[in-house]
Protein backbone atom coordinates (compact mmCIF):
# COMPACT_ATOMS: atom_id res chain seq x y z
CA UNK A 1 0.00 0.00 0.00
CA UNK A 2 1.13 3.53 -0.72
CA UNK A 3 1.63 6.21 1.93
CA UNK A 4 -1.49 7.97 0.63
CA UNK A 5 -3.55 4.84 1.14
CA UNK A 6 -2.28 4.47 4.72
CA UNK A 7 -3.24 8.09 5.39
CA UNK A 8 -6.73 7.65 3.94
CA UNK A 9 -7.36 4.40 5.82
CA UNK A 10 -6.13 5.92 9.10
CA UNK A 11 -8.37 8.98 8.61
CA UNK A 12 -11.39 6.76 7.88
CA UNK A 13 -10.72 4.64 10.96
CA UNK A 14 -10.25 7.79 13.05
CA UNK A 15 -13.53 9.28 11.80
CA UNK A 16 -15.49 6.09 12.42
CA UNK A 17 -13.97 5.54 15.88
CA UNK A 18 -14.47 9.19 16.80
CA UNK A 19 -18.15 8.99 15.88
CA UNK A 20 -18.59 5.78 17.85
CA UNK A 21 -16.86 7.13 20.97
CA UNK A 22 -18.82 10.40 20.75
CA UNK A 23 -22.05 8.41 20.51
CA UNK A 24 -21.12 6.52 23.68
CA UNK A 25 -20.48 9.86 25.43
CA UNK A 26 -23.69 11.43 24.04
CA UNK A 27 -21.74 14.17 22.21
CA UNK A 28 -23.86 14.43 19.08
CA UNK A 29 -21.89 17.25 17.48
CA UNK A 30 -18.78 15.05 17.61
CA UNK A 31 -20.72 12.13 16.16
CA UNK A 32 -21.53 14.26 13.15
CA UNK A 33 -17.97 15.65 13.05
CA UNK A 34 -16.60 12.12 12.75
CA UNK A 35 -19.13 11.23 10.06
CA UNK A 36 -18.32 14.44 8.20
CA UNK A 37 -14.62 13.59 8.30
CA UNK A 38 -15.38 10.10 6.98
CA UNK A 39 -17.49 11.56 4.15
CA UNK A 40 -14.95 14.25 3.19
CA UNK A 41 -11.95 11.90 3.16
CA UNK A 42 -13.81 9.22 1.21
CA UNK A 43 -15.05 11.60 -1.47
CA UNK A 44 -11.63 13.31 -1.65
CA UNK A 45 -9.92 9.98 -2.12
CA UNK A 46 -12.37 8.99 -4.85
CA UNK A 47 -11.84 12.33 -6.62
CA UNK A 48 -8.11 11.71 -6.61
CA UNK A 49 -8.41 8.10 -7.76
CA UNK A 50 -11.09 8.45 -10.43
CA UNK A 51 -9.63 8.43 -13.91
CA UNK A 52 -12.81 9.10 -15.85
CA UNK A 53 -15.41 11.83 -15.69
CA UNK A 54 -18.25 9.49 -14.81
CA UNK A 55 -20.24 9.15 -11.63
CA UNK A 56 -21.46 6.14 -9.72
CA UNK A 57 -24.16 5.06 -7.30
CA UNK A 58 -21.69 5.78 -4.51
CA UNK A 59 -21.72 9.48 -5.49
CA UNK A 60 -25.49 9.59 -4.98
CA UNK A 61 -25.13 7.87 -1.60
CA UNK A 62 -22.40 10.34 -0.60
CA UNK A 63 -24.71 13.22 -1.54
CA UNK A 64 -27.45 11.83 0.72
CA UNK A 65 -24.93 11.39 3.55
CA UNK A 66 -23.74 15.01 3.22
CA UNK A 67 -27.33 16.29 3.24
CA UNK A 68 -28.18 14.20 6.31
CA UNK A 69 -25.09 15.36 8.24
CA UNK A 70 -25.64 19.02 7.34
CA UNK A 71 -29.34 18.96 8.22
CA UNK A 72 -28.62 17.15 11.48
CA UNK A 73 -25.93 19.61 12.57
CA UNK A 74 -28.07 22.62 11.71
CA UNK A 75 -31.03 21.10 13.55
CA UNK A 76 -28.82 20.42 16.58
CA UNK A 77 -27.55 24.02 16.44
CA UNK A 78 -31.10 25.38 16.36
CA UNK A 79 -32.08 23.14 19.29
CA UNK A 80 -29.08 24.29 21.32
CA UNK A 81 -29.77 27.96 20.46
CA UNK A 82 -33.40 27.57 21.58
CA UNK A 83 -32.44 25.79 24.81
CA UNK A 84 -34.04 22.50 23.73
CA UNK A 85 -30.69 20.67 23.83
CA UNK A 86 -27.70 21.06 26.12
CA UNK A 87 -24.63 22.59 24.51
CA UNK A 88 -21.38 20.67 24.72
CA UNK A 89 -18.89 22.30 27.08
CA UNK A 90 -16.46 24.56 25.25
CA UNK A 91 -18.33 24.51 21.93
CA UNK A 92 -19.56 27.96 20.84
CA UNK A 93 -23.03 28.10 19.33
CA UNK A 94 -21.67 29.33 16.00
CA UNK A 95 -19.63 26.15 15.59
CA UNK A 96 -22.82 24.09 15.14
CA UNK A 97 -23.88 26.31 12.25
CA UNK A 98 -20.39 26.51 10.73
CA UNK A 99 -19.95 22.75 10.78
CA UNK A 100 -23.51 22.29 9.51
CA UNK A 101 -22.89 24.53 6.52
CA UNK A 102 -19.76 22.63 5.40
CA UNK A 103 -21.54 19.38 4.44
CA UNK A 104 -24.27 21.37 2.73
CA UNK A 105 -21.65 23.20 0.65
CA UNK A 106 -20.04 19.84 -0.11
CA UNK A 107 -23.47 18.51 -1.11
CA UNK A 108 -23.85 21.45 -3.50
CA UNK A 109 -20.54 20.40 -5.08
CA UNK A 110 -21.79 16.82 -5.28
CA UNK A 111 -24.96 17.95 -7.05
CA UNK A 112 -22.92 20.04 -9.49
CA UNK A 113 -20.67 17.05 -10.23
CA UNK A 114 -23.62 14.70 -10.69
CA UNK A 115 -25.42 17.12 -13.03
CA UNK A 116 -22.28 17.53 -15.15
CA UNK A 117 -21.69 13.78 -15.25
CA UNK A 118 -18.33 14.03 -13.47
CA UNK A 119 -15.36 16.35 -13.13
CA UNK A 120 -11.83 16.51 -14.46
CA UNK A 121 -8.73 18.69 -14.48
CA UNK A 122 -8.49 21.50 -11.96
CA UNK A 123 -12.00 20.90 -10.65
CA UNK A 124 -11.11 17.36 -9.72
CA UNK A 125 -7.89 18.47 -8.03
CA UNK A 126 -9.68 21.24 -6.11
CA UNK A 127 -12.35 18.78 -4.97
CA UNK A 128 -9.65 16.41 -3.74
CA UNK A 129 -7.67 19.15 -1.97
CA UNK A 130 -10.40 20.97 -0.11
CA UNK A 131 -12.15 17.83 1.09
CA UNK A 132 -8.95 16.14 2.26
CA UNK A 133 -7.61 19.28 3.97
CA UNK A 134 -10.92 20.06 5.68
CA UNK A 135 -11.21 16.47 6.91
CA UNK A 136 -7.69 16.81 8.32
CA UNK A 137 -8.68 20.15 9.90
CA UNK A 138 -11.54 18.46 11.74
CA UNK A 139 -9.13 15.81 13.02
CA UNK A 140 -6.41 18.26 14.12
CA UNK A 141 -8.94 20.62 15.70
CA UNK A 142 -10.54 17.77 17.62
CA UNK A 143 -7.18 16.57 18.89
CA UNK A 144 -5.20 19.75 19.58
CA UNK A 145 -8.10 21.92 20.77
CA UNK A 146 -10.74 19.40 21.83
CA UNK A 147 -8.36 17.24 23.88
CA UNK A 148 -6.12 19.86 25.45
CA UNK A 149 -6.21 18.05 28.79
CA UNK A 150 -3.81 15.40 27.42
CA UNK A 151 -1.09 18.02 26.90
CA UNK A 152 1.11 19.43 29.69
CA UNK A 153 -0.31 22.56 31.33
CA UNK A 154 2.74 24.66 30.35
CA UNK A 155 2.06 23.84 26.70
CA UNK A 156 -1.63 24.73 27.01
CA UNK A 157 -0.77 28.14 28.48
CA UNK A 158 1.34 29.05 25.41
CA UNK A 159 -1.60 28.71 23.00
CA UNK A 160 0.78 26.96 20.60
CA UNK A 161 -1.78 24.18 20.14
CA UNK A 162 -3.78 26.50 17.89
CA UNK A 163 -1.03 26.34 15.27
CA UNK A 164 -1.27 22.62 14.39
CA UNK A 165 -5.05 22.81 14.79
CA UNK A 166 -5.50 25.43 12.06
CA UNK A 167 -2.52 24.48 9.90
CA UNK A 168 -4.65 22.32 7.54
CA UNK A 169 -6.88 25.35 6.83
CA UNK A 170 -3.86 27.51 6.05
CA UNK A 171 -2.49 24.81 3.74
CA UNK A 172 -5.91 24.47 2.15
CA UNK A 173 -6.02 28.17 1.29
CA UNK A 174 -2.44 28.11 -0.02
CA UNK A 175 -3.01 25.11 -2.27
CA UNK A 176 -6.38 26.27 -3.56
CA UNK A 177 -4.85 29.59 -4.59
CA UNK A 178 -1.91 27.83 -6.18
CA UNK A 179 -4.05 25.33 -8.08
CA UNK A 180 -6.74 27.78 -9.17
CA UNK A 181 -4.64 30.81 -10.06
CA UNK A 182 -1.26 29.59 -11.32
CA UNK A 183 0.03 27.77 -14.36
CA UNK A 184 1.53 25.20 -12.02
CA UNK A 185 -2.03 24.23 -11.09
CA UNK A 186 -2.75 23.39 -14.74
CA UNK A 187 0.40 21.26 -14.87
CA UNK A 188 -0.46 19.36 -11.66
CA UNK A 189 -4.03 18.78 -12.87
CA UNK A 190 -2.73 17.36 -16.15
CA UNK A 191 -0.35 15.05 -14.28
CA UNK A 192 -3.25 13.89 -12.11
CA UNK A 193 -5.37 13.18 -15.18
CA UNK A 194 -2.54 11.23 -16.75
CA UNK A 195 -2.21 9.15 -13.59
CA UNK A 196 1.34 10.29 -12.82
Amino acid sequence: MSLETYFVVSMLIMGACGSYLALMKHQMNNVFGGLLTFYLVTTAWLAGRRRDEGTSVFDWGALLMALAIGASLLTLGIRVANGQADPQAGVPIGMYFFMGSVPLLAAAGDIRMLVRGGISGRQRLVRHLWRMCFGLFIATGSFFLGQQQVFPSWLRRTNILFVPAILPLILLIFWLIRVRLTKRGVYVAREMEAGA
